[in-house]
């Protein structure tokens, strides 16, 4: 935990010092949204574009500390600490990653977002994946349905398809930047009949067990 710590405060700490550092050279309005292509669709003022990541990344922070504290199932969360800890870091890693990229960006180096996005992306999910067989019954942290959080035995089932499907929706998301004006089409069809058929799963066997 205490090293946990540690590297959160650092990336927030690395953030707040990018932050001040491009802060005067940056322009009014700053791009901050892309469509599939991977083009500016999007602009905001510039305080905000430069302060919004830092401060989310403080509420991952905020949220690492508050969450195991208040979970109704706090005791199984320190079942899986240390995998609760990857998970709040490389979700903080990601966020600052999409932060360097967009500061790259507006200083004027063009690229497309979406071929610099999508590997990160399905890197993030395939770690989730990974994890998701690992995590106990909990509040926050999860797949949380009515059904999954009323039994054990549906959790755990329900977790070990969600990896599987979570490290087939990174491999999709790999194949989509082959199809540069379909690759958001190609990313959220999947992840949309995820959740459908991880939700429906979750009711049956929950059915199933009573």
């Amino acid at each position: 935990m205490k090293t946990t710590k540690i590297i959160m405060l650092a990336l927030i700490l690395i953030a707040i010092i990018l932050a001040i550092a491009v802060y005067p050279r940056f322009p009014d309005k700053v791009a901050s949204h892309w469509n599939a292509k991977g083009e500016v669709d999007g602009f905001i003022p510039r305080f905000w574009a430069i302060a919004m990541f830092p401060l989310i990344l403080i509420g991952c922070f905020v949220l690492f500390l508050v969450l195991p504290k208040i979970d109704p199932f706090k005791g199984n969360i320190k079942k899986f600490e240390k995998y609760y800890d990857l998970i709040i870091i490389f979700i903080m890693l990601f966020l600052l990653y999409v932060y360097i990229l967009t500061i790259v960006y507006n200083f004027g180096v063009k690229f497309n977002m979406t071929y610099a996005m999508f590997p990160a992306l399905a890197v993030l999910f395939f770690f989730l994946g990974v994890i998701l067989p690992k995590c106990k019954r909990n509040w926050f942290l999860g797949i949380r349905t009515p059904w999954t959080l009323s039994s054990d035995k549906v959790w755990e089932k329900t977790h070990k398809l969600g990896a599987v499907l979570f490290k087939v929706l990174a491999l999709i998301i790999l194949i989509s930047m082959f199809f540069a004006e379909q690759t958001l089409l190609l990313f959220m069809i999947p992840l949309l009949l995820i959740i459908i058929i991880i939700f429906v799963y979750s009711y049956l066997e929950y059915k199933k067990e009573k």
